[in-house]
């Protein structure tokens, strides 16, 4: 056992004091942040680009297109569109929007342009034309209906509704509870282990091959045994992995304060969640609009701390369970084989099943009672994705036990039959293996 820890201490050492590793952990968080920034920044950006459009309107609708904003359009009269597309470089014309005389019937619009044009571009002319077409049809139904006030009372029909969604707890007591938090969190934490099982994984087995290369695997077996050795490793880079995330929670809660602190500074939480419409908000938070507020009530009352709690809970379960199951496999992979590039005929195998859960997971989220929900969430080699999607909604407590349970005897299972590659592999050099000589390995009793 000692010697296990030992080079446990040293797996894990050796990791956490690179340079990569330190920056990895500290700008993640940061870079992963700045990215949704940009992201939310560039889609509330607006278009500023002066364009000019020509307009070749052969309909009888009368100024379908409206210059407005950056965009201006100009109504070309008689000329043709040969003409006007002689005459697209002299005038700076940034496209032609061609109307056709059956715009009702045929209902499609022609935007000519010498380069592809954007999308905000496309949706507004089209958008322009429909509404004005729109506007017509509506005045002639009120016209032959013979009331004035028709559109009045049509508008007056139209009320929005928002649906609150609230969970009854065990006990009884009513909890708000959101839906989209819920699907986002659960195919944030599937992702997150999915790449972390593919990195730490492959760490191990390159770890293997590059001592096995190296030849200093024959000095470390004559201190220790194959599987004190294999343990080690899977072990230490487990503990360097989940020192990683740890340390990715502890700073995403800093950079959330943070921005809660900058965005809402000094408003009372409490009086925020309970407020029931923007005249109730509380000082600092009168800026928000309905779906704002709605946005913030439903984070503030979903992550409370016993949600939150239960969450990182199964997660580090399935992230340590699942790494240590596919991980024995890396280990295997890599004592098996010479160098990296032999190693892609044994990597589909390994890799299959967890790409395959995280297309189930995608499914899983619009239907996370269903019957591929819980086979995805009970077979060992898909369930520490597929049921970290699944346990945001709700997993009755003995599907949970029962995933945990097979989960951990299949990777026992699953290191007792890696052991068995890796302490003949390990040894093996210059030879090309295949399935059936792995095959061979496992019925030594040696």
């Amino acid at each position: 056992m000692n010697k296990i820890l030992i080079i446990i201490q040293r797996e894990y050492l050796s990791r956490v004091k690179k340079k990569s590793f330190l920056l990895l952990t500290f700008l993640t968080p940061i870079l992963i942040a700045g990215i949704y920034a940009f992201m939310i920044w560039m889609m509330m950006k607006d278009d500023t680009e002066k364009r000019t459009i020509g307009v070749i309107n052969e309909s009888e609708l009368v100024s379908p297109v409206e210059s407005k904003d950056f965009t201006t359009f100009d109504y070309l009269g008689n000329t043709s569109f040969e003409e006007a597309k002689a005459q697209m470089e002299d005038k700076g014309y940034y496209a032609i929007l061609k109307i056709p005389e059956n715009i009702l019937d045929s209902k499609m619009a022609e935007l000519f342009s010498y380069k592809q044009v954007t999308i905000e571009v496309k949706s507004g002319v089209g958008s322009q034309i429909r509404n004005h077409i729109e506007t017509i049809k509506r005045s002639k139904i009120i016209a032959e209906a013979n009331m004035p006030d028709l559109e009045q009372k049509l508008a007056a029909t139209k009320t929005p509704i928002s649906v609150k969604t609230i969970k009854f707890g065990d006990d009884g007591e009513i909890k708000q509870s959101s839906t989209e938090i819920a699907m986002g969190l659960g195919f944030a934490m599937s992702f997150i282990i999915y790449m972390f099982i593919f990195m730490y994984g492959v760490q191990v087995m390159r770890g293997v091959i590059e001592e096995k290369s190296n030849r200093i695997i024959e000095v470390i077996i004559s201190s220790v045994k194959p599987f004190q050795l294999m343990m080690g490793k899977i072990v230490g880079v487990a503990m360097v992995g989940l020192t990683q995330f740890l340390m990715w929670v502890i700073l995403s809660g800093v950079l959330i304060a943070i921005g809660m602190a900058v965005v809402l500074p000094g408003v009372d939480m409490d009086s925020l969640q309970q407020a029931k419409t923007l005249s109730e908000l509380p000082e600092g938070a009168a800026s928000l609009n309905p779906e704002q507020l709605k946005m913030a009530q439903d984070l503030l009352g979903t992550f409370d701390f016993a949600y939150i709690a239960g969450i990182l809970g199964a997660f580090v379960f399935f992230f340590l369970a699942g790494y240590l199951l596919y991980s024995a496999l890396f280990a295997a992979v890599g004592s098996a084989v010479d160098n990296e590039t032999e190693t892609q005929q044994f990597m589909l195998p390994i890799s299959l099943p967890l790409v395959l859960a995280l297309y189930i997971g995608m499914a899983v989220a619009k239907n996370p009672e269903g019957s591929l929900a819980f086979w995805g969430s009970i077979i060992p080699l898909t369930s520490p994705i597929v049921m970290l999607v699944r346990i945001p909604f709700g997993v009755p407590l003995w599907e949970l036990l029962l995933s945990m349970g097979l989960l951990v005897a299949s990777f026992i299972f699953v290191t007792w039959v890696a052991a068995k590659i890796y302490r003949t592999g390990i040894l093996m050099y210059g030879k090309k293996v295949s399935y059936k000589e792995i095959w061979k390995w496992l019925r030594y009793h040696n």
